[in-house]
C-alpha cells in the first residue's frame, strides 16, 4: 500500500520541477545603449529657447493670431487627436480593472431529469426530503447569488500592462501638442506667403503699368516711323505675359486661402490679412537655446521617449507570461428545487472558494513569441527615440544655417532689385531720347520685375525659416 506522505512528497517535487521550467525565460537581443546629442548648437552661446515663448506672443500680427485661435477650435485633425487621448484614457480605466476583484450576481431558473441509472439518479431515487417523498423525476432550480473572481498579481504583470497605458495615454497627450506645434506653423507659413503673393501681384500690376507707357510710347514712335512694328508687337507680347503673371498669381492666391480655410475647419471665405507692405515687416528674432533643451520642449522626443518606456513595461508584462498565474474564485448565494426553499437558511445557501496555480509548460511557442516581439518593439521604439532626437537636432541646425543666409541673400538681392528698379527708368529715359533700343528696355523691365519678385521670395524664405525654427525647438503647443 502506497503511503500518502510519500506520494504526496513526490507530486510536490513533480509540481515544483514543472513549474521551475515553466519559469524559464529565453534570452533576448540586448537593447543598445540611447545616444546622445551634441551639448551646444553651433555658433550658438544664448542658452534661452523661443520654444518657451507661447505662440500668441511671437506671432503678433493680429490677423495671423485669429486665424491661428480658430484653428485650435475647429481643425479636425486636432479633433481626431483628441479623441485618441480619450481612447488612451479609456485603456487605462480598462487595465485598472484588471487589478480588482471581478463580482457578478444574478438567478437562474432550470429544470433537470437525469437518468435512473446513474450513480446520481439511484442516489436520487432513495432519498425522502420529507417522510415519504423522494426526489422529483423533474427536478426544477431555481438559483439567486453572486460570484467572484480575482487575478493576484503576483509577478506585477497587471501593474506593469497599467502603468504601460499610462504611458501610451501620456504619449498621445504629447502627440496632440505636436500636432498643435506643426498645425500653429503651418497656419503661420501660409499666412506669410499669403502676404508675399499680395505684393508680388502688386509689384506686377506697377511692371504692367509701366509695360502699357512704354508701349504707348513705342507705337507714337512707330507713327513717327521712329520705331517698327516688331517693337509693338515685342511691347504687346511682354504686356500679355504679365498679364498672364497676374491671373497666375490670382490662382495661386486662391488656393492657399482654400488650404487656410480647410486647416481653420471651415469652407472657402476670404482670408483677412494685413494689406502692409510684405517687404517692410521684420522677421522675429529666435533664440536656439542648448540641444538638451528639445528634450522637454519637443513634443515628438517626449512622445517617443513616452512610447520607449512602455515598451519597456510590454517586455515585463510578456516575460511574466512565462510564470504561473494564481486566481481565486468563489460563489455565495442560495439554490433549491423550490422558490419556497431559496430563502431558507441554511439548507439552501450555496457556498465555494477556490484557488488555482497555474503556468505554461510545454509548446510555449505562442508566449515565446509575444516575448521577442516586444523586445523587437522596444528596440524599435529606442531607434525611433533616437531618430526623432537627431530629426529635432538637425532641424534647428538646418534653421540657424538658413537664417544667416537668408539675411545675407536678402540684403544682396534687396541691392539688386533697387540697381534694376532704377536702371528701368534709365532705359526708359534712354528710349524716349532714341538712345536706347526697344530690347534694351524689355530686357531691364524683365529682370526688374524678376528681381522684385525673387526679393519677395527671399522674404518668405526668411519668415517661413524663422517659423520653422520655432518650431523644430518645440514652440507654439503652450
Amino acid at each position: 500500500m502506497l503511503n500518502p506522505f510519500k506520494l504526496y512528497t513526490t507530486l510536490s517535487i513533480v509540481c515544483l520541477g514543472l513549474l521551475y521550467t515553466g519559469c524559464k525565460t529565453p534570452a533576448l537581443v540586448q537593447v543598445p545603449q540611447a545616444k546622445t546629442s551634441p551639448a551646444v548648437f553651433t555658433g550658438v552661446t544664448d542658452t534661452a529657447s523661443s520654444a518657451t515663448a507661447q505662440w500668441r506672443n511671437f506671432f503678433t500680427d493680429k490677423y495671423l493670431q485669429d486665424l491661428i485661435d480658430t484653428a485650435l477650435v475647429n481643425n479636425q485633425e486636432l479633433a481626431i487627436t483628441l479623441q485618441e487621448i480619450e481612447i488612451a484614457r479609456n485603456e487605462i480605466r480598462m487595465r485598472q480593472g484588471r487589478l480588482l476583484p471581478t463580482v457578478e450576481a444574478g438567478g437562474g431558473v432550470g429544470i433537470e431529469k437525469v437518468g435512473r441509472y446513474t450513480s446520481q439518479g439511484a442516489g436520487d431515487a432513495s432519498t425522502e426530503i420529507t417522510p415519504g417523498k423522494e426526489v422529483p423525476e423533474w427536478l426544477p432550480d431555481f438559483r439567486l447569488g453572486a460570484t467572484a473572481s480575482w487575478e493576484v498579481d503576483i509577478w506585477k504583470k497587471l501593474r506593469n500592462s497599467k502603468q504601460a497605458a499610462v504611458d501610451r495615454y501620456l504619449a498621445t497627450a504629447e502627440a496632440r501638442n505636436f500636432v498643435v506645434t506643426n498645425l500653429v506653423a503651418e497656419i503661420a507659413n501660409s499666412y506669410y506667403e499669403l502676404l508675399a503673393l499680395d505684393n508680388q501681384l502688386d509689384i506686377v500690376h506697377q511692371t504692367i503699368r509701366l509695360q502699357q507707357n512704354a508701349l504707348s510710347i513705342v507705337k507714337v514712335q512707330k507713327e513717327a516711323a521712329a520705331a517698327t512694328e516688331l517693337a509693338v508687337k515685342k511691347f504687346q507680347a511682354e504686356v500679355l505675359s504679365s498679364q498672364n503673371l497676374e491671373y497666375d498669381i490670382l490662382q495661386k492666391i486662391k488656393e492657399k486661402e482654400n488650404a487656410v480655410n480647410l486647416l481653420l475647419g471651415r469652407y472657402p471665405q476670404p482670408i483677412k490679412r494685413d494689406t502692409t507692405l510684405f517687404l517692410n515687416l521684420t522677421p522675429a528674432g529666435v533664440s536656439a537655446g542648448l540641444p538638451s533643451q528639445l528634450l522637454q520642449n519637443r513634443p515628438d522626443i517626449k512622445q517617443a521617449e513616452l512610447e520607449l518606456a512602455a515598451s519597456k513595461l510590454d517586455v515585463a508584462v510578456a516575460k511574466a507570461e512565462f510564470y504561473p498565474s494564481f486566481n481565486m474564485s468563489g460563489s455565495l448565494g442560495f439554490q433549491a428545487f423550490n422558490p419556497t426553499y431559496l430563502v431558507k437558511m441554511p439548507e439552501s445557501v450555496l457556498f465555494s472558494l477556490a484557488g488555482d496555480l497555474a503556468g505554461p509548460l510545454i509548446n510555449k511557442n505562442a508566449i515565446k513569441a509575444e516575448y521577442f516581439n516586444a523586445n523587437a518593439r522596444q528596440i524599435q521604439a529606442l531607434y525611433n527615440y533616437e531618430r526623432s532626437v537627431l530629426n529635432a537636432y538637425i532641424e534647428v541646425a538646418t534653421g540657424l544655417a538658413n537664417n544667416n543666409n537668408f539675411a545675407k541673400m536678402y540684403e544682396l538681392k534687396a541691392k539688386e532689385a533697387d540697381t534694376l528698379t532704377a536702371s528701368v527708368e534709365i532705359a526708359n529715359e534712354l528710349f524716349k531720347s532714341a538712345r536706347a533700343d526697344y530690347l534694351e528696355v524689355l530686357l531691364t523691365q524683365r529682370d526688374a520685375l524678376d528681381s522684385k519678385l525673387e526679393l519677395i521670395e527671399t522674404r518668405l524664405k526668411q519668415f517661413n525659416n524663422i517659423t520653422e525654427i520655432y518650431r523644430a525647438l518645440g514652440g507654439g503647443w503652450k
